[in-house]
This record gives structure tokens, C-alpha cells and sequence, in this order.
């Protein structure tokens, strides 16, 4: 009855999902406050109030059959233009409303631009540590994942590995940047040389390769840290985006997939990009959804909350011994494993009721990832858990 290619899916299902509904398991036997579930990336910090008073406001003032009824494909002209406009307020870009198609979240634009580009047996090439997906989407067009092993130092892309990795099978790049497990922001040299390689293999090889860029966590940076925007560096550049985090709505489902002018045939990719986005089912991004992001294209969340729980988790981790790349964005703290097996690590916090992801389910074994999206107050109360699993393994503390 199940298709051969669903198969390894579903011998494999999700281990963050797997470790959500262990958490939801565990509170009803511990109780929710005695569970520190740190597996999933569900924002706990509220969409901004001018989001609620905006659907309410669209309901109120703007005509229900055109609220609710069809548009392009590609989505409503003028919310399109409006985003198009604030990237170019706050990234010296140059785009119009035909540079952006309107998608079910980020990651069905990565399958728009996956679908629109991918012939089978055609190559894509991705750093770990990467999201999980990555290879599901990858495979749903018959493409072949490959994988840049991690340089564990810093969780900048491996430039070297990815030279090496090129082929004339190449398609597509895959970056992700602030980057889902480690947070790390991947620095403006780093795409820079990402832009020069790619461009010369090109030539060198006469083919043409797509970077896409995943950023449902751009407007999430600390320290004064800038997010460098992608597409000034490479000609051959598609961006995906949502506002899951930048405006808690990860249940809206509501970003949008940019294809720049400078793309090779631009206008035919984005014309096959919207006849993707009919075929694969979504039709349009939800409209109510669409008319809100026109009035709250610059709202953000309260990222401070965030930075909070991030300095508050990092610096407590390492003063127990824990060792981790400080995270410059996202909210995901990557801790390296005081053993090299990080599910046998999992499965320690576990029986201290602590939920981690494996790094295994990232590509990049011996760390598990933390998600700090959750209350101060959990995090508060993990700390002694945290401090029986050092002791276990013999940490010693130092200072932060």
C-alpha cells in the first residue's frame, strides 16, 4: 500500500518530533513543570500585538471575498511589492513584486525552487550541520543529497570541502544561515567565497548551480551581530523566507521565495516557480495570513527574550563543564557531547527528564542541539537536571 519512496521516512520519522511526543508522554507521568523539553523549535515568545490587532483589522476594514478568495499564484501583487520594498529599505537590494512568489513557509519555497530546478540524479550540495529536511525535500525530486562534512571549530561552511564537492552534476547549494542546530551566522567573507567558487566551477564546468538561501531565522541576531544578505554575492541566488520566528507564526505557515533579476533567465524561473507552487498543491500562500504581513512587513518579535535564554543556558552550561559555539543567532545552542555517542548522551538527559536532538539527526554526530525557544522559567529549573548529567560524566566547572 505505502510507496517505496515513503518508506525510509517512515522507518525514520522525525527524531525531533519523536523526542516532542516523548515530552508530551513524560509530563503526563512527571508533570509539565518536571519535563524540560528542549527538542522542538516552537517559539514560546508571542507574535507582536500590531500582528493580532492587523487579522483583526483585515477582517474589519478590507472585503471578505477578496480577503478570502483567489489571486496569482504567486500571491497578492501588493503585499508582494511591499515586501520587495522593505528588502530593499533594509538591504540595498533592487527588487519589485515579480521578484517575490508568496509560499507556505520557507520550506515549501525550498521545494518551489527544489521542484523548479531538480532533474533526476542532479546533485545538491549541503554543510553540515543542516536540518534534517533538507534530504526529504532533496529526494521528493528524485536529486541526490551531498553532504560537506562540518568544520567543528567554528560551524562556518568547509570552502574547501565544498570546491572538492562541485561535480558537473551539481545543481544547487544549499546555506542556511543563522543556521539551524549551531547558530552560528555564516560571515560575509564566507559567502563572499562561496559566491567566487561557485561562479568559477560554473565556468570551469559550463553549468549553471542555485544557491538557496534558508533564513526562516534572519531577524534572530545577538550581540550586535549582522546577518549579511545573500544575494549581492552570487548572481545564481534563490531566497527562502518565512516569519515562523520573526513573528512567532509558525502555524500560518506564511513566507516567500525571492529569485532575483541577476538569476540566469529570472523571469522564466520565477514563471515555472509559480506553476510549482499550483502542482505541488499549495495553489497560493494563505491569503488572510498574506493581507496581515502587507501591515506588519517590519514587525519583530521580542528578540530580547530570546537573548536572555541564551546567555542564560550558555553560560550555565559552561560553567558546568559543557563546551558549545556560542550561538550569534537562531535559538539553538550545539553542545558537544562529553561522550561520543550522542544518542547514549540523548538518552542520559532523558532519564533526568532533559529533551535534546541527537546531532546524528544533523549530519554531524557527537553534539546534541538545545532549543532555548521555551520560558526563562524552564530553563531555571533544567539547570540542576543539567548539573546531575555533568556530574555524571565527571565535568568540572569553570567560568563562563
Amino acid at each position: 500500500m505505502i510507496a517505496k519512496k515513503m518508506m525510509p521516512l517512515l522507518e525514520n520519522n522525525s527524531a525531533i518530533r519523536a523526542m516532542f511526543e516523548e515530552g508530551k508522554r513524560l509530563a503526563k507521568e512527571y508533570g509539565q513543570e518536571n519535563v524540560y523539553d528542549f527538542s522542538l523549535g516552537n517559539p514560546n515568545v508571542p507574535a507582536p500585538e500590531a500582528v493580532n490587532q492587523a487579522i483583526l483589522d483585515v477582517i474589519g476594514e478590507e472585503d471578505s471575498v477578496f480577503v478570502h478568495g483567489y489571486m496569482s499564484n504567486a500571491g497578492f501583487e501588493d503585499v508582494r511589492e511591499t515586501i520587495a520594498q522593505s528588502l530593499n529599505r533594509r538591504f540595498g537590494t533592487k527588487f519589485n513584486q515579480n521578484n517575490i512568489l508568496m509560499t507556505v513557509g520557507a520550506a515549501s519555497g525550498m521545494n518551489v525552487i527544489l521542484k523548479t530546478i531538480l532533474d533526476p540524479g542532479d546533485e545538491v550540495i549541503v554543510f553540515a550541520p543542516y536540518f534534517m529536511e533538507y534530504g526529504s525535500y532533496v529526494r521528493n525530486y528524485d536529486g541526490v543529497l551531498v553532504t560537506v562534512a562540518p568544520d567543528t571549530s567554528s560551524f562556518q561552511p568547509d570552502l574547501k570541502g565544498l570546491e572538492r564537492a562541485v561535480t558537473p552534476k551539481t545543481k544547487a547549494v544549499i546555506i542556511n544561515t543563522p543556521n539551524n542546530p549551531t547558530g552560528v551566522i555564516y560571515s560575509e567573507n564566507t559567502l563572499r567565497e562561496i559566491g567566487r567558487i561557485l561562479s568559477e566551477k560554473e565556468k570551469e564546468l559550463g553549468i549553471s548551480i542555485v544557491l538557496i538561501s534558508d533564513e526562516p531565522y534572519r531577524e534572530l541576531a545577538y550581540d550586535g551581530a549582522q546577518v549579511p544578505y545573500v544575494t549581492p554575492f552570487y548572481h545564481n541566488t534563490a531566497v527562502c523566507y518565512s516569519y515562523s520566528k520573526s513573528l512567532s507564526l509558525p502555524g500560518e505557515r506564511i513566507g516567500y521565495l525571492v529569485i532575483p533579476d541577476e538569476m540566469e533567465e529570472s523571469s522564466r524561473v520565477m514563471a515555472a516557480a509559480v506553476i510549482a507552487n499550483r502542482v505541488l498543491g499549495c495553489v497560493n500562500a494563505p491569503s488572510l495570513i498574506q493581507r496581515v504581513i502587507k501591515r506588519c512587513v517590519d514587525e519583530k518579535v521580542n528578540i530580547e527574550a530570546y537573548d536572555r535564554n541564551r546567555k542564560l543556558l550558555c553560560d550555565s552550561l559552561v560553567s558546568m563543564g559543557f563546551q558549545c559555539v556560542r550561538p550569534e543567532g537562531a535559538f539553538y545552542l550545539f553542545l558537544k557531547c562529553p561522550e561520543a555517542d550522542d544518542k547514549h548522551f540523548s538518552e542520559v538527559c532523558k532519564e533526568h527528564r532533559i529533551l535534546v536532538v541527537p546531532g546524528t539527526s544533523f549530519a554531524c554526530p557527537g553534539y546534541v542541539r538545545i532549543s532555548y525557544c521555551v520560558s526563562y522559567e524552564q530553563i531555571q529549573r533544567s539547570l540542576p537536571a543539567f548539573e546531575k548529567v555533568a556530574a555524571r560524566y565527571g565535568l568540572s566547572g569553570k567560568e563562563a
